[in-house]
This record gives C-alpha cells, sequence and structure tokens, in this order.
C-alpha cells in the first residue's frame, strides 16, 4: 500500500510518500511563513521524487492536531482535497502520538510535549508494550509543570515544548528526565504515514465530509467571544 502523508502541525511541514517496506521520498521544511506557501509545492516535489503518479496512490495520512489552528487546517484541507479527488480513503493521525513512536525505541514512559503557546502544552503519554505504543493519558492542554507533576518515573520527553520547557523538565524531575535527539523533535510525515498502515488495514478510516482538526481547546477569537 503507497500511502502519502502530511503534516502541519506546527511550524515544520513535512510530506512523505512510503510503501510498506520502505520511505520512497520525505521532504521537511522548518519556515515562520504559512504552510500555504509551500505545501502543495512539497506534495508535488515528493511524488516527483518517487517516481510516481497521484493515480498510484492508495491513500492518504495527515496529522489531526493537536497544534497550530491555522497549520492543521491548512494541511487537512489540503489532504481532503486530494483524497476526495482522487476518491481515496484518508486517516487522521495525532501528532503526539507521532512523537511517541519515534522515540518508541527508549525504554521509558514517553511524553510528547508540543507547545501550546499562553504557557502551555499539548501533552500526552505513552508506552510500548508488546511492541504496541499504547496511550496512557488522554491529550490534553495545561500548565507545563502540571503536564509532569505525577509522573514518577524514568520518562523520555519529545516535540517542541520540551525544547520549551527542558530546564523546568530537568529541575523538576532531575535524573528521572530524558530528552529525544534533537531530530526526533520534529514531527516526520513518514512517521505519520506508518502509523496510519494499521488503520488502513483495519478500514479505520475517516468520512472526508465530517473530518475536522482535533484542537482539544477553543481559538482565541471563540475564547474572547466566550469572554464579552
Amino acid at each position: 500500500m503507497i500511502i502519502l502523508a502530511v503534516d502541519t502541525a506546527t511550524t515544520s511541514c513535512s510530506v512523505a510518500i512510503i510503501d510498506k517496506k520502505c520511505v520512497l521520498a520525505e521532504v521537511t521544511l522548518l519556515r515562520e511563513e504559512t504552510h500555504s506557501k509551500h505545501l502543495m509545492d512539497m506534495i508535488h516535489a515528493a511524488i516527483g521524487f518517487s517516481g510516481l503518479k497521484l493515480s498510484d496512490l492508495d491513500g492518504f495520512a495527515v496529522v489531526r492536531g493537536p497544534g497550530s489552528f491555522t497549520g492543521l487546517r491548512i494541511g487537512i484541507t489540503t489532504v481532503k482535497g486530494l483524497a476526495a479527488g482522487l476518491k481515496k480513503p484518508l486517516v487522521g493521525i495525532s501528532s503526539l502520538e507521532a512523537l511517541a513512536m519515534q522515540v518508541s525505541n527508549w525504554p521509558y514512559l514517553i511524553c510528547p510535549l508540543l507547545d501550546a503557546r499562553r504557557g502551555e502544552v499539548y501533552v500526552s503519554r505513552y508506552r510500548l508494550i508488546a511492541g504496541h505504543l499504547k496511550e496512557e493519558m488522554e491529550e490534553q492542554v495545561c500548565a507545563p509543570e502540571n503536564a509532569i507533576r505525577d509522573i514518577n518515573e524514568a520518562c523520555i520527553f519529545v516535540g517542541n515544548g520540551t525544547l520549551l520547557y527542558q530546564n523546568m523538565l530537568s529541575d523538576m524531575m532531575g535524573d528521572s528526565a530524558f530528552f529525544a535527539p534533537m531530530p526526533q523533535n520534529t514531527i516526520k510525515a513518514s512517521t505519520v504515514a506508518y502509523l496510519s498502515l494499521n488503520k488502513f488495514q483495519n478500514k479505520d478510516t475517516e468520512d472526508i465530509d465530517r473530518f475536522i482538526p482535533h484542537y482539544i481547546r477553543k481559538s482565541d477569537a471563540e475564547q474572547n467571544l466566550a469572554n464579552t
């Protein structure tokens, strides 16, 4: 099965094409510009590098959130359009699960942290059990100190929230805090694609018309309206 995957959840943007055995092509950029300026160019580049055509793809995967509200909308809208136009299935993947998968070879509790701004992080926890990544905490948004307050074991942290709050994590957890190698803090679309394979196999795909980003919290505009 050949999958094209997209991540636009943070300031990085990544596109990959995989089959079950290997990564056929992957392009990742880290820019301050809106992802809408280069996402389609990256998709076309990945397809060109892979030697395939759009019609050769069997399905699409995209990060559903949490993450940047604007970034998620751009990625999901783009992939939904491609999937609908080609009549191919679509799978949504958690940004936090993708980050956890990128350090799943470490024998510790895994705690992905994404910067949610306003002094908060998006967080979940995972553990590798019998070769499978298991979620141990529901995705949520909170202050970084609250995200780790009840961790009483060795834990590896990953994600851009880790980079932002690494000193605090070290101060609170001491020698029990481990940190992902720098490249693993950026979500790779190839990871998103491989996480989607089981969902495609089990036909756990999205209803394209109803598929929307998983934001966790309200946007600034919604919160401002609620406070008026």
